[in-house]
C-alpha cells in the first residue's frame, strides 16, 4: 500500500523541486490537481482530505488556509511556509537540529519545514550554545548570499528579465527586520535576535552562510579546535545527518567554499576557520537553498514521517 501524497502549490518553485523528487517513487502516490481546479477551495479541501501526507508550497495565509480545510485527524502536514515555524504544536522540521529531532518529526503530525537562511545559523549557534561554548546572550552578527531562485516565482522573472543586466550581489533586509529572525532566535536558543544581513546573487540557486565569532571577550575563551570538536559531536550522534563537516582549515582560501557547491544534493558542509592568536573563528555553511534549505529538507522530513530510508529521493 502506498502513501499518498499532495503537494499544494505543486507549480511553484519549491512544489515542482519536491515533485520532481517524489514522483518516481514506488511507495508513493501523488495526488494531483489540474491547472483549471488548483484555486478551486473545495477541489483542494478534497485533496488534501485524502491525503495521507499534504505537503504546503504557499505563500503563509494560503498555508494556514489549508491547514483550516482539513477536517479529519489523519492527514499530515509539512508547512514550507513560514506560516507556523514559531507556532505552538508544530515540530520544527530540522532532523539534524537534535539528537532526538528524527523522533520528533517521525512522530509528528504537524512538521513545519525548516527556512533556507535559519538552517545555516541554527547549525551552528544551537550546538556551539548547548556545549557551553557561547552563552545564549552572545551578540551574533550572520550575513550570507543565496541564489536568486530562494525568491520564488517573481525574483526568478525580474532575473530573467534583467539578463546580463542583472546586479551581481544585493544585500537586503536593511532595516534588519527579516521575517526569519523569530525563527533563528527560537531554534537558535538565543537571547536576542542576531544582527542578520542576507544578500541574493545573480546566479539561479545554492546558498552560502557567514557565522564571525568574535571570542576575546568571553570569560573562557574556546579555541577553533574547540569550535570544531563541539560541531563534530553534535552532528555525528544524529543517525542519517545530512550535516557534513570539513576538516579544520588553516588556509586562507579553499575553491570549495562557494555557493554553489551542494546545489543539487541534500547536504550541508560547515567549515571550521580560525585564528587562535586572534581569538577569532568564522564558521560558514554550504548548501542549495533548494535542496536541504527547502525541497531537499521537505523530502528528508517525509522519509522520517512514513518510516522511509531518510535518504530515499535524495
Amino acid at each position: 500500500m502506498t502513501t499518498k501524497i499532495f503537494i499544494d502549490g505543486e507549480v511553484g518553485t519549491t512544489g515542482l523541486q519536491i515533485r520532481e523528487r517524489l514522483e518516481t517513487r514506488s511507495d508513493l502516490t501523488l495526488i494531483s490537481l489540474g491547472e483549471d481546479r488548483r484555486k478551486d477551495i473545495n477541489a483542494r479541501k478534497d485533496a488534501l482530505n485524502a491525503a495521507d501526507v499534504a505537503i504546503l508550497c504557499l505563500p503563509d495565509e494560503a498555508a494556514r488556509e489549508s491547514v483550516s480545510l482539513i477536517e479529519n485527524a489523519s492527514t499530515r502536514v509539512i508547512d514550507a511556509s513560514t506560516a507556523h515555524r514559531t507556532a505552538p504544536g508544530w515540530t520544527y522540521g530540522f532532523a539534524e537540529m537534535d539528537r532526538d529531532q528524527t523522533k520528533a518529526i517521525a512522530g509528528a503530525r504537524f512538521v513545519a519545514n525548516i527556512g533556507c537562511w535559519p538552517l545555516g545559523l541554527i547549525a551552528t549557534m544551537r550546538p556551539l550554545i548547548a556545549a557551553g561554548l557561547l552563552p545564549a546572550d552572545y551578540p551574533v552578527t550572520y550575513s550570507g548570499i543565496s541564489g536568486y531562485s530562494g525568491g520564488g516565482k517573481a525574483m526568478i522573472a525580474d532575473y530573467a528579465k534583467m539578463g546580463a543586466k542583472a546586479p551581481q550581489f544585493i544585500p537586503y533586509a536593511l532595516t534588519f527586520g527579516h521575517k526569519h529572525l523569530p525563527e533563528m532566535t527560537l531554534y537558535g536558543t538565543l537571547a536576542r535576535d542576531p544582527l542578520f544581513v542576507p544578500a541574493v546573487g545573480d546566479y539561479y540557486k545554492g546558498m552560502l552562510t557567514v557565522l564571525p565569532l568574535q571570542l576575546g571577550a568571553l570569560d573562557i575563551v574556546p579555541k577553533g579546535a574547540d569550535i570544531h570538536a563541539a560541531l563534530a559531536d553534535h552532528f555525528t550522534a544524529i543517525p542519517g545527518s545530512f550535516v557534513r563537516l570539513a576538516p579544520l582549515l588553516d588556509v586562507a582560501r579553499m575553491a570549495e567554499i562557494e555557493p554553489e557547491a551542494n546545489n543539487g544534493n541534500n547536504w550541508l558542509t560547515l567549515y571550521v576557520c580560525a585564528s587562535d592568536a586572534r581569538a577569532q573563528v568564522a564558521v560558514i555553511a554550504v548548501y542549495d537553498n533548494l535542496g536541504k534549505g527547502a525541497s531537499g529538507g521537505a523530502v528528508q522530513n517525509l522519509n522520517l514521517m512514513i518510516g522511509a530510508d531518510p535518504a530515499t529521493g535524495l
